[in-house]
């Protein structure tokens, strides 16, 4: 049987998009039962995004399958008094409840941290925003590209010529996402915990964190960080490499390391250059170490130096496209990749990625595809009590 930490703690999933909804994500991989408190009609703004017209037509968008199986989703009107008394009598029920409104719009609605304390005395309350709950830019909108921008990340992506670039895919907002989901997981898993916490997590601080290094060489070293493109600051011939046909990534950051690719390249004069002997050598000559590797690596393709590298203990790897990651069986044989059957809204069979780890060997699942806008209302105001009447009154009102 899976491995389920979470199991029996409820999650309140009042987020839209991708970092808010990527957390809730995580936590229902691990057990937690997340309800996704959506507006009525509009939903999650993902569920009209992604790479097919007729899903985000249909308010099923890519974007948002990819980051919300495992959850039920109830509509509620939070501006309507039975909204939020609604809301309150989950609060009532959970463990968690996780928002990502621009600061104030919570405590605005009566809705707010110290508001649902009232109602649950040891709420985790988590509030992702782009800048976080104070300084002077809290009250700002941000998206990833923003955050990306202004936390440095821009700028040191892509190569000399081409920096600032933005990295291929919303890294802020997923980084953003996996810091509320350790923050809550370790808020509940205090046992000395006697009230509720409020978890403010910053998208922009969140990224930054993660820039360890290159923040530190400015920190401590004095050396602003400086675009690469795809070489390793830290190493050389450590980077992406041309090839006989493909691209291949070497990280030969150790000196063994260095002189085995001298071995495997048949070039041992080069462990004695006096400009590549040493790290600082290699790292110097950067470009023409580069030349020179580039050379000798064009006698092969990629796939048959990457098993000579790998052989002699030298990290190598080729670059693959996202249809050729997902191929490989490295992949494909760990449980990465969850399906489900007919999905309803879909009207088919949808993949979708799971976690990044295993636990006891066993990939954490969801078995629940991601839910139709409401589709789980009337059932989940039942558990909370509600009578067929006052769920039918609600319909009316336009509660629900």
């Amino acid at each position: 049987m899976a491995i389920q930490p979470l199991h029996g703690i409820r999650v309140l999933d009042l987020t839209n998009v991708l970092a808010g909804p990527f957390a809730c994500h995580q936590l229902a991989h691990m057990g937690a039962d997340v309800i996704k408190v959506e507006a009525r009609h509009t939903g999650d703004l993902a569920r009209q995004l992604g790479a097919d017209p007729a899903l985000n037509q249909a308010m099923m968008g890519v974007s948002f399958l990819a980051q919300n199986p495992g959850k039920r989703s109830i509509t509620l009107d939070l501006k309507h008094p039975k909204g939020k008394e609604a809301l309150r009598r989950l609060v009532r029920t959970a463990e968690v409840l996780v928002e990502n409104y621009r600061p104030g719009v919570m405590q605005r609605l009566g809705l707010g941290y110290e508001d649902l304390l009232k109602d649950n005395p040891k709420l985790v309350y988590c509030a992702i925003s782009g800048f976080g709950q104070d300084g002077p830019l809290r009250d700002l909108p941000a998206y990833d590209q923003i955050i990306q921008g202004m936390s440095g990340v821009m700028s040191i992506t892509g190569a000399p010529e081409n920096a600032p670039y933005r990295v291929g895919y919303p890294v802020a907002d997923t980084i953003g996402g996996l810091t509320a989901a350790f923050a809550v997981a370790s808020a509940l898993a205090d046992r000395q915990r006697t009230g509720g916490v409020f978890v403010d997590v910053s998208m922009l601080e969140a990224a930054m964190a993660t820039m360890g290094w290159a923040v530190s060489n400015h920190l401590i070293a004095g050396r602003a960080p400086q675009p690469l493109g795809n070489d390793n600051v830290t190493a050389s011939p450590s980077g992406t490499f041309r090839t006989g046909d493909g691209l291949l990534n070497i990280a030969a950051n150790k000196q063994e390391q260095w002189e085995a690719v001298c071995d495997v390249l048949a070039h041992p004069e080069w462990k004695t250059d006096p400009r590549f002997a040493e790290r600082q050598g290699r790292l110097q000559h950067r470009a023409a170490l580069k030349a020179l590797v580039e050379d000798a690596l064009s006698a092969k393709s990629a796939n048959a130096w990457w098993a000579l590298f790998n052989a002699v203990g030298v990290p190598a790897g080729p670059v693959y496209s996202v249809p050729q990651a997902l191929e490989h069986p490295q992949i494909a044989q760990r449980g990465m990749v969850g399906s489900f059957e007919d999905v309803p809204g879909v009207g088919r069979d949808i993949r979708v990625v799971r976690t990044g780890f295993k636990l006891n060997g066993e990939a954490p699942r969801v078995d629940r595809p991601p839910p139709r806008l409401g589709e789980h209302t009337a059932a989940i105001l039942a558990e909370l009590g509600y009578t067929p009447g006052e769920i039918e009154e609600h319909i009316k009102e336009k509660v629900v």
